[in-house]
């Protein structure tokens, strides 16, 4: 029922025992394409990862188990074409488009938490696949039940109604992480080495990073949402970290705190970031949880618009964002180098949104391996919100879930800003600049040609740096570099001129000559108290390309 609704947001969980347990099949299948020879594409699937420890216990037909290996094309399941398996899955998932319904039913094809999934209807598959020397093959295989048991499965943090993430797909991650991840070196904070992961990628001797979120998912308070920016921050400005290009990977990310996700993005642009905006839909119990919802939940600037409903006949209140717009842009710009995203249908909740902010305030251009995110751009509630909001005195009374079931739902819609203004993220999603269709290298060395495919694209876009250093021995003299690197047709975007604000006054511009500024010396005027300083540059078209200023 909850499935058909295509909203992943609104779930129901069931009780213990099902709340632990994940029926598994010991392997992954994803899809790529191969040329026809005639321009197009040939869809097919491969056999990712194989976990062979358990692969014993479930294969019944241990003579054909040896040819089971990664790297084998997937047929058939229990004799349906692999391709109308994976739909006929995706029908049982809560996608909110035919992209993502079809990403869900091929990621849940294998693991199915079930708290959240129906169980298996078959004790065994029987899966039909051919090996690299061109044989066909049956393996019937097992379906095996894993107990999560004290380890922490669902992501219940505080401030729960601050949060955007697909919690089905989130419980299939730690899954895959815990079983088909494997061990890497990574340079990153113990406390968000689960969040994300960056390293350097080298594509026709030139180097990019990389960095992987995995999710959005940290505790909702200012301080751990602060560490998590300065964690990033700290990893991309390393003196050993490619700045010549950055590719930012969501793909599978289910999201998390939405917080953590809008004030990310200001790292990456010199312009200011606009959060996305978020709607209630017009109701009497919305117009009431709106008024009587205590003040720490900040939900009283949506009653009004509600209110004024019955006169305007409007569906949707007026929108606003859920953290101010100061709080978005309290760092600024510290990556000068062209940035690209990439995503696909299983980038969810508050990845929908980063993708959104990405797009909309023109951090970047975007490649997805998908025509679509997951477009679940909602903020979800649990049951437990509503009854905080209304409190003990409302005549509207929800009485408690039996046992420890837990029910989620979509409480508000978020909705586009620039140019897409308006536009709601739920359903429609994001679409990419750039499609590219995941390839069998892809799959089994490391994503090789996705990087190589973002790699053309940020090579083709500016270069800028811009730093700005106090002078020893001097309070108030600041040492500033800038330089850009661009296309000969592009000479109008190297950059033309400095700009050097103190105290948010004017105070010096500088022209730049070859589209750089090499160790210019600027004194910033007679000592005071306190003071902060702002540093832009512009390019040929006075367009702002970087920003630096004092934290």
């Amino acid at each position: 029922m909850f499935a058909s609704l295509r909203d992943v947001h609104t779930s129901y969980f069931l009780p213990t025992p099902f709340i632990d347990h994940y029926a598994f099949l010991p392997f992954l299948v994803e899809q790529y394409f191969e040329s026809d020879g005639k321009r197009g594409r040939v869809e097919k699937f491969l056999v990712s990862l194989v976990l062979d420890q358990a692969l014993e216990t479930s294969s019944a037909s241990s003579s054909n188990a040896a040819f089971f290996k990664s790297g084998v094309e997937a047929l058939y399941w229990n004799g349906v074409p692999i391709r109308r398996a994976v739909e006929i899955n995706g029908e049982n998932q809560a996608g909110s488009n035919p992209e993502a319904r079809f990403a869900r039913g091929l990621d849940n094809l294998t693991v199915r938490p079930l708290d959240t999934s129906l169980p298996p209807d078959e004790k065994w598959v029987d899966l039909t696949y051919k090996t690299a020397a061109g044989e066909i093959l049956t393996l019937t295989l097992e379906w095996l039940v894993y107990s999560a048991d004290g380890e922490p499965a669902t992501p219940k943090f505080e401030q729960k109604r601050r949060a955007a993430i697909d919690v089905k797909k989130y419980k299939i991650n730690e899954f895959k992480k815990k079983f088909f991840a494997k061990p890497r070196s990574v340079a990153i904070s113990k406390a968000f080495q689960e969040v994300f992961y960056a390293e350097v990628r080298r594509v026709s001797n030139r180097e990019f990073g990389y960095l992987r979120l995995f999710s959005f998912e940290v505790k909702d308070n200012r301080e751990t949402i602060d560490a998590f920016i300065n964690e990033v921050r700290r990893v991309i400005t390393d003196a050993n970290f490619p700045q010549q290009g950055l590719i930012i990977d969501v793909r599978g990310n289910p999201g998390g705190k939405i917080r953590a996700g809008e004030k990310l993005l200001q790292l990456f642009t010199p312009g200011r970031i606009k959060p996305e905006l978020f709607e209630f839909i017009n109701s009497p119990l919305n117009l009431e949880i709106c008024r009587r919802a205590p003040k720490r939940m900040d939900l009283l600037r949506w009653a009004d618009s509600i209110a004024e409903s019955v006169k305007t006949g409007a569906t949707y209140s007026m929108g606003f964002p859920l953290q101010p717009e100061e709080w978005c842009n309290e760092i600024g710009q510290v990556y000068y180098g062209p940035v690209i995203l990439i995503t696909d249908a299983l980038s969810y909740s508050t990845t929908d949104i980063f993708a959104a902010g990405f797009q909309d305030n023109g951090v970047g251009e975007i490649l997805g391996t998908s025509d679509n995110t997951g477009a679940g751009g909602a903020n979800m509630w649990y049951y437990e919100d509503l009854i905080n909001a209304l409190g003990p005195s409302s005549r509207t009374q929800f009485k408690p879930l039996p046992r420890d079931t837990e029910l989620q739902l979509a409480m508000r819609r978020s909705v586009r800003i620039g140019r897409r203004e308006g536009r709601p993220l739920e359903e429609l999603g994001i679409t990419p600049d750039h499609r590219h269709h995941m390839t069998r290298r892809d799959l089994m060395n490391r994503n090789s040609d996705l990087v190589r495919r973002a790699a053309r694209i940020l090579e083709t876009k500016p270069v800028y740096s811009l730093s700005v250093q106090p002078v020893k021995g001097r309070n108030r003299a600041l040492r500033i570099n800038a330089a850009s690197k661009v296309q000969p047709r592009d000479h109008k975007l190297r950059i033309s001129r400095v700009d050097i604000f103190v105290n948010g006054r004017p105070h010096k511009s500088l022209s730049a000559r070859n589209g750089a500024l090499l160790r210019k010396t600027v004194s910033l005027g007679k000592p005071q108290r306190s003071f902060d300083w702002l540093v832009q540059a512009f390019d040929y078209n006075n367009n702002l390309v970087a920003v630096a200023r004092r934290h």
